[in-house]
């Protein structure tokens, strides 16, 4: 490894390794190097230990109990909903929205944005996308007879800007991209996405579900106006993720799904929806998800960013230098 790859900052990778259980064992007889956390990361300690807390002390649903564990539950739940709010720099903690994950947020949005949509409108997608941010809007397409546009993607694995900017136009009523890629790992350049889209007042949802565990996100700075991403790629539990959305934007969006907590007032005659976030968070939820995502972002505040990223690029300068003296290797993103 190379002098400056060899800097790490003060980031100690064998304490950060102690918070997680799972690391410890061994496979094989070597200890274990898990290499899949764009799939599913691990959890420390701390997440197991609030949702255990929930489980053993906590047990009950939130929102609609006056009995004490009720009380404690529902605070620890909206307690994760303002740490994520300003985890992301959301002005407004009822714009943060607890979903199953970025799945569920995108197809959330896509149901929403769908019932406004006609034949002859556009949702522009690029073909680096998860199938998460591909099927909803084929499905919407489908169904409404708008039009799927495709940003292509270079034999480098990077997305053809020239070609993104001729797909865009007014007739485009959502830009909806991955800002990471999970297969390639290509950083894509939103901040310039989203002014150009901006311009032609098109809004933008980014998947950000392997950006928030590898930088820092501020949706004012970045000025997106939806952003969905998952727990269980932040050190999180499964089942739990985020849409964000700008308050406007929310507000005028239908409900996704009817149900309990998401009502004002029922009638058979008329329903009034809850404002938000309750408009879109029907049922009981997932509320040790939603405890152990608050705990996971704790963790992540815990950790000195600035000096994972420089070992982060370490890691990556080694491995492709090692990577490039192998005969017919091509690196793509």
């Amino acid at each position: 490894m190379s002098n400056s790859a060899a800097k790490k900052g003060s980031f100690d990778v064998e304490s950060v390794r102690r918070h997680f259980p799972c690391l410890a064992q061994s496979v094989r007889d070597n200890p274990l190097v898990y290499l899949d956390n764009a799939a599913s990361s691990q959890i420390p300690q701390q997440v197991v230990d609030a949702i255990a807390t929930y489980h053993n002390a906590n047990r009950s649903n939130i929102h609609r109990g006056v009995h004490t564990l009720s009380q404690r539950a529902t605070s620890q739940y909206e307690e994760a909903r303002a740490k994520v709010q300003h985890f992301i720099g959301a002005p407004h903690l009822e714009e943060v929205l607890f979903t199953s994950g970025t799945t569920a947020s995108l197809n959330l949005l896509a149901n929403g944005i769908g019932q406004s949509l006609q034949p002859g409108d556009e949702i522009l997608i690029s073909a680096m996308e998860h199938h998460s941010n591909i099927v909803p809007w084929q499905m919407v397409c489908e169904r409404t007879g708008a039009s799927l546009k495709v940003i292509p993607i270079t034999d480098a694995g990077e997305l053809d800007m020239e070609a993104f900017h001729r797909l865009l136009s007014r007739k485009t009523k959502l830009l909806s991209v991955v800002w990471i890629s999970n297969a390639l790992g290509t950083v894509n350049p939103v901040e310039e996405m989203i002014a150009a889209a901006h311009a032609l007042d098109v809004p933008v949802c980014l998947d950000a579900a392997q950006a928030v565990p590898h930088t820092r996100v501020d949706v004012q700075a970045l000025d997106c106006d939806y952003l969905a991403f998952s727990g269980h790629k932040l050190f999180g539990p499964n089942g739990v993720g985020i849409l964000w959305g700008k308050r406007d934007l929310l507000n005028a969006l239908p409900p996704y799904q009817g149900g309990g907590d998401m009502i004002e007032s029922v009638s058979f005659e008329k329903t009034t929806y809850a404002p938000l976030p309750n408009k879109f968070e029907a049922g009981t939820p997932n509320i040790a998800g939603g405890i152990g995502l608050g705990a996971a972002v704790d963790f992540v505040n815990s950790i000195d960013f600035e000096a994972a990223a420089v070992h982060e690029a370490a890691l990556l300068e080694h491995a492709t230098e090692r990577l490039a003296s192998i005969p017919g290797i091509r690196p793509i993103g």
